[in-house]
C-alpha cells in the first residue's frame, strides 16, 4: 500500500529519512480495525519520529502520522484516537503508564490504510469536513484538555498563548474565544500576529512584551524562550499550563516567584477519547472551522515535513488521499 514513513533514524537531518513509497499491506488483529484513510494531520512527534526520539531503532521503517480522518469498511467516517492505551487500564488513558502513541509501537496515518484499536475511532460528526477531522486528535486534543481539563479558566477571564502560529496554538485561540474567554497570543512575526487576531485573538504581542495587565493562565509549548515571560505575566495564583519544549526543556524555573504568588504549573499530554469525543462536539456546535494553513496530496509529504521544519506554518499542515 502507499504511505509516508521513516527508513532510519536519523537525528541530524530527519527530512533525510522520509520516504514516500509502498510498504506491506497490513494485518487487523482481534479488537483491531482498518482505517482507509481520507485525510491526515502533521505534528512535531513525526519530526521527532523521524529523528529517532521515542522509537527504538528496531521499529524502523515506521510509517508517519498520529492524526487521520478516514473511513471504516462499512463506510462509516471516523476521526482516529491516537493514544494507544493498555486494554486493562481504567482510569485517564493518558495517565497509562504503558500508553503509547501511533507512530511510537504502532504504525501510522499517513497511508491508504491505518490499524488502531476500535474503541480508538470515535464517528466523525456529520458535515465536518474530513480534512478538519484529521487535526483534531492530537493538536486540537492537546488544546482541548489544557484549556478545559487542566486551566481551570471560566469565561471572561484572560488566558495568553505563547506562540501564535502552531497548530497548538491557533487551536487555544480558536477555542478560547469560542468559549468567552480573553485571548492574548505572543507571536514572532507581525504576520503570525495578524494570524492569531484573525482567529479571535483580542490582542496580540511581541514575544516577553510586557502586558497590560496579569494574566489568569499562560498556555506553553515553547519552553526556554519564553518560561520567563510567562512567569512575569501571571497574577498571583495564575497557573501555566505546558505541554511542550520546543525551544529547549530547562528554563530556569524562578521558584521564589512560584511560591510566593502561589503559582500553578502543570503539565499536560494529549487527551483521553472522551475528551476528543467532546471536542468533537464543541467544534461542531460552536461553527468553529479549524485553521488550516497547508493542505497537500500525501505524494508531496516531503513538502509538507519541510515547512513544518522550517516553522513556516500559519496552523496545521493537513496531507490527503
Amino acid at each position: 500500500m502507499f504511505a509516508v514513513y521513516a527508513s532510519k533514524p536519523n537525528p541530524d537531518d530527519p527530512i533525510d529519512s522520509l520516504v514516500v513509497g509502498e510498504r506491506p499491506e497490513p494485518q487487523v488483529p482481534d479488537g483491531w480495525v482498518a482505517v482507509s484513510v481520507t485525510a491526515a494531520g502533521l505534528n512535531m512527534h513525526d519530526l521527532w519520529t523521524l529523528r529517532g526520539v521515542g522509537i527504538k531503532p528496531e521499529q524502523f521503517p515506521m510509517i508517519l502520522g498520529m492524526d487521520a480522518a478516514g473511513t471504516l469498511a462499512d463506510g462509516t467516517p471516523v476521526v482516529v484516537h491516537p493514544v494507544i492505551g493498555d486494554p486493562d487500564w481504567a482510569g485517564d488513558e493518558t495517565l497509562d503508564p504503558r500508553r503509547t502513541l501511533l507512530t511510537e509501537k504502532h504504525q501510522g496515518t499517513l497511508a491508504d490504510t491505518v490499524i488502531v484499536p476500535r474503541r480508538n475511532v470515535v464517528p466523525l460528526p456529520e458535515g465536518m469536513d474530513p480534512a478538519h477531522g484529521a487535526v483534531m486528535g492530537t493538536a486540537w486534543l492537546t488544546a482541548y484538555r489544557m484549556l478545559f481539563t487542566k486551566s481551570g479558566l471560566r469565561p471572561g477571564q484572560t488566558m495568553l498563548v505563547q506562540g501564535a502560529s502552531g497548530g497548538v496554538s491557533t487551536a487555544l485561540v480558536q477555542l478560547g474565544r469560542a468559549a468567552g474567554l480573553r485571548v492574548w497570543v505572543t507571536g514572532r512575526s507581525e504576520a503570525k500576529r495578524e494570524l492569531s487576531s484573525r482567529l479571535g485573538a483580542h490582542a496580540a504581542f511581541e514575544p516577553g512584551a510586557r502586558l497590560p495587565e496579569k494574566v489568569d493562565a499562560v498556555f506553553e509549548s515553547v519552553g526556554e524562550a519564553t518560561w520567563s515571560h510567562s512567569m512575569r505575566a501571571l497574577r498571583p495564583g495564575g497557573a501555566i499550563i505546558c505541554c511542550g519544549s520546543t525551544s529547549g526543556p530547562n528554563p530556569g524555573a524562578d521558584l521564589q516567584r512560584l511560591f510566593f504568588l502561589q503559582l500553578r504549573v502543570e503539565g499536560s499530554t494529549m487527551g483521553t477519547r472522551a475528551e476528543l469525543v467532546d471536542l468533537l462536539r464543541f467544534v461542531t456546535h460552536t461553527g468553529i472551522t479549524p485553521q488550516i494553513g497547508l493542505k497537500l496530496p500525501m505524494a508531496e509529504a516531503e513538502k509538507a515535513f519541510r515547512t513544518m521544519l522550517d516553522g513556516d506554518t500559519a496552523g496545521k499542515i493537513v496531507l490527503t488521499r
